[in-house]
């Protein structure tokens, strides 16, 4: 079972120290309201699979702005996007 104290602690921890990522909604952001994007968070997850998360930084940023939806993807060439 969870002890609600450990598991707050815990959460407050997070919010002081959590490392930015283009993919992830950042702690102020979020209890203002806002949601991560799924297509980026299942980007993310994929493309860390495969390497580091130094690594994956730089390059998700730029798939992205190439790619910015899934939709965008989905209809993209598929060697452009394996290039």
């Amino acid at each position: 079972m969870c002890d609600a104290p450990s598991v707050s602690s815990l959460l407050e921890w997070y919010d002081r120290n959590a490392r930015e990522m283009p993919w992830r909604i950042g702690p102020a952001d979020r209890k203002a309201g806002s949601k991560p994007d799924p297509y980026r968070v299942w980007l993310s997850e994929v493309m860390l699979q495969q390497t580091t998360v130094a690594a994956v930084k730089k390059y998700f940023l730029r798939f992205v702005e190439r790619w910015p939806t899934v939709v965008d993807l989905a209809t993209a060439d598929d060697a452009d996007v394996m290039a």
